[in-house]
């Protein structure tokens, strides 16, 4: 037999190196190469059967699409609406989803609750590499889960986990957590790129043959993305990460990559004694609680994967001492934030040059879209005048660098949750404004231009 090679990997973007180095000379990451090691090619078999862990199966054979036949993905409802929502309508059978996030956020807990759900009605396992059962059975008394439906293993070989699988034969199963994994067939050490690579394809290939869902919890770097090769993302099916501030007891579960749903979609929890509980209506805890009109605040609607959000957007302007003066975002991309100011600036005639600005969106959730444009330079300026918005206003709308206000998608359903909650003004782009009158007493003031929106709002 040949011998077994050993190469170099970049966990971010998988180029593979004869030797280490510091620094990757495909993608220029510096302190990203981890050892991989290169198992000896087998001779391939005659046969036209391949082993499976259904059976024997065919050899593949190329088909014409227009005979594949076209179905539903067969569906599972994990009993949590929040979290069917992000999953895209429930637990896809066969599928493989990673739940990624900061230590302590509430991976663990919402999977176990999710299997604690779903009870005897669908069997699961629970794979745990980090703790003892005894501390899954404790955990679970906790969260007021029933013991007796629920299974657990203790285990980090992949090897007998799938053959504790193969045996007992669940509908679902969590790994808690991958990088804990190994495989008798590699020399490196759980938590190398190797092994958390080749681990994942083995389950991956277990729940495509067996129709088995499987979610794994993954750790998260530094920088906040998932720990282990880049190419762990592309092999599985979703990918699911918890966001929250530290000290907030809300948690919200974004998807970033779905292959049976929308990309994007939110689910919002918040942490109590007895685990995560669902948080039916998000948009009341995004709205800060005020008795009255506030400077510096502008409550939006955004919209993440297919729901609407109302947020409040608020902004402190104040003199700056220090010759550049501090530019703070949370929630929002830094870079356009500056390019929003100096469009404020040249087509809105407030200069905040030397001041400090400090933009927040309450509530601990980030907002991705341009739609965000409009109400940040409204709560700036707002700030900047100490002069408040008039209550019951909405404001979105993406701002072009000549001060036109461009339109976004999904403006009726913008409008809609809006007047659902009982704003009665909104300031959007003309583009977005309907045609006929269906948002009841809302008043919506259509505009074309940063300047005719400062006017309309102040």
């Amino acid at each position: 037999m040949a011998k077994a090679k050993t190469a170099y990997v970049c966990n971010q973007c998988g180029a593979e190196h004869t030797r280490w180095q510091g620094q990757c000379a495909a993608c220029g990451a510096w302190d990203t190469l981890g050892e991989f090691i290169i198992e000896p090619a087998r001779a391939a078999s005659s046969a036209p059967k391949r082993a499976g862990y259904a059976g024997q199966v065919d050899a593949p054979r190329i088909t014409p699409l227009a005979e594949v036949a076209q179905g539903f993905e067969a569906r599972s409802l994990t009993g949590i609406g929040e979290l069917d929502r992000v999953l895209g309508g429930g637990m896809v059978h066969g599928s493989v989803v990673l739940v990624g996030g900061d230590p302590g956020i509430g991976k663990s807990t919402l999977l176990l609750q999710m299997l604690g759900t779903l009870g005897a009605r669908l069997q699961g396992l629970y794979v745990t590499g980090e703790e003892s059962l005894a501390q899954i059975a404790g955990r679970a008394s906790r969260l007021g889960l029933a013991l007796e439906p629920l299974k657990g293993l203790a285990e980090t070989c992949v090897e007998r986990i799938l053959e504790h699988a193969q045996a007992a034969r669940p509908q679902l199963v969590i790994v808690d957590s991958v990088q804990t994994l190994w495989s008798e067939q590699l020399a490196a050490a759980p938590g190398s790129v190797s092994q958390v690579r080749e681990s994942t394809a083995r389950l991956v290939r277990f729940a495509k043959g067996t129709g088995t869902s499987v979610f794994l919890v993954g750790h998260v770097t530094k920088e906040g993305g998932i720990a282990g090769p880049r190419v762990l993302e592309h092999m599985v099916d979703a990918v699911l990460y918890f966001e929250g501030d530290a000290g907030s007891r809300f948690r919200v579960l974004r998807a970033f990559k779905n292959r049976f749903g929308a990309v994007n979609e939110l689910g919002v929890f918040a942490m109590g004694e007895r685990g995560l509980r669902e948080v039916p209506n998000p948009s009341a805890i995004f709205l800060g609680a005020h008795n009255g009109p506030t400077p510096g605040s502008a409550v939006m609607v955004t919209r993440e994967g297919t729901r609407p959000l109302l947020v409040e957007v608020q902004a402190l302007v104040d003199a700056s001492p220090l010759a550049n003066p501090r530019r703070v975002a949370l929630g929002l991309d830094g870079p356009r934030m500056a390019m929003l100011l100096a469009v404020l600036h040249r087509h809105g005639g407030s200069a905040v040059y030397d001041q400090d600005v400090f933009i927040n969106v309450v509530g601990g959730i980030r907002v991705q879209e341009t739609a965000v444009d409009l109400p940040v330079l409204l709560a700036v300026h707002s700030s900047l005048r100490d002069k408040a918005l008039p209550m019951k206003t909405v404001a979105f709308g993406e701002v072009g660098l000549s001060g036109e206000l461009r339109p976004v998608p999904n403006g009726e359903e913008r409008l809609r949750e809006a007047a659902t909650h009982g704003f009665e003004r909104a300031i959007v782009p003309r583009a977005n404004a309907p045609k006929k009158a269906h948002h009841g007493s809302m008043e919506i003031i259509p505009v074309e231009r940063l300047d005719q929106a400062l006017t309309a709002a102040f």
